[in-house]
């Protein structure tokens, strides 16, 4: 005969065991919010060229750092074996001639940068560090101007370097090369911006591809039939304002105003020194713009 005996009932409060399976708390330092917002700057830089990615992911940005680069290394080579006085392009003229590789750089990395986290959701565990959203924001859109940087600054290089083998007036080169180097700056914190609230408001990169790419070709486009028009009307006056609605007239404007180049405005008519003004409020106020619809942005996606 067997005999049962009684299972004491388990108290309601005492539902949960707390096992010990060995792990360790971490004893080490706390390299806080300075640490993580360098090592996410560090990683998206690395990822705008591809680096520490996969083969694929590299082919596009470098295709395009070439496609940057080898127009300015034949000005070198022709200015070299003709012993030309000049180069045939001037510094502040490359990235307005380059502009449709700019914009497809922009256009393939702003949503590179941002959409795979939105489209993940591994924001909130970027906020779930020490870390916030000003710091995700600040190095997400420092990353890609300094990338922007690099693609336009390398074949000023170039031609600097090749300007000084040609042996052409150090002063002047230096000069040009400097404010080459200022408008490429702007540039970049202007196209980075723009790139990143476009590309931040989907998660799916295919549509960030093309909606940057719509923002920044159908405001040129636009920007320039109008100024175009009002050159055939004899509205001259007219031309320095349009320039002000869109990204790279913007910076055509600025430069053309302030760094002694050549407008590319029709009839070369480029703003004044007023109207320059007005231009750089334009770039300065578009880009603190653009930080502050990422942070609004992200304040939400971070929830």
């Amino acid at each position: 005969m067997t005999v049962e005996h009684p299972v004491a009932p388990v108290p309601a409060g005492d539902q949960t065991r707390i096992h010990d399976i060995g792990y360790r708390s971490y004893d080490g330092p706390r390299l806080g919010r300075g640490y993580a917002r360098r090592s996410l700057y560090s990683q998206s830089l690395r990822g705008a060229y591809g680096l520490g990615r996969s083969v694929k992911s590299k082919v596009l940005p470098m295709l395009l750092f070439v496609v940057m680069c080898v127009p300015a290394a034949i000005m070198v080579a022709v200015a070299v074996f003709t012993k030309a006085k000049d180069l045939p392009l001037d510094y502040t003229r490359y990235a307005i001639v380059m502009q449709a590789v700019i914009s497809l750089y922009v256009a393939s990395q702003a949503p590179q940068s941002v959409s795979r986290d939105l489209r993940f959701k591994t924001v909130p565990l970027y906020f779930s560090r020490p870390i916030e959203t000003s710091d995700y924001v600040l190095a997400k859109y420092a990353a890609l101007a300094s990338a922007l940087f690099a693609l336009t600054a390398a074949p000023l290089l170039v031609l600097y370097v090749g300007a000084l083998l040609a042996k052409l007036d150090f002063g002047d080169q230096t000069q040009g090369f400097a404010q080459g180097l200022l408008a490429v700056a702007l540039l970049s914190v202007l196209f980075a911006g723009i790139g990143l609230v476009i590309a931040a408001l989907t998660p799916r990169r295919g549509f960030g591809i093309a909606a940057v790419i719509a923002v920044l070709t159908i405001s040129y486009g636009a920007v320039s039939t109008l100024q175009a028009i009002a050159d055939v009307q004899d509205s001259a006056n007219v031309i320095p304002w349009v320039g002000l609605f869109s990204p790279i007239t913007l910076i055509d404007g600025v430069q053309s105003a302030f760094l002694g180049a050549t407008s590319s405005f029709p009839g070369g008519v480029g703003p004044s020194h007023g109207q320059g003004v007005v231009y750089v409020l334009a770039v300065l106020g578009l880009s603190a713009a653009c930080y502050g619809l990422l942070m609004r942005r992200y304040r939400k996606a971070g929830l």
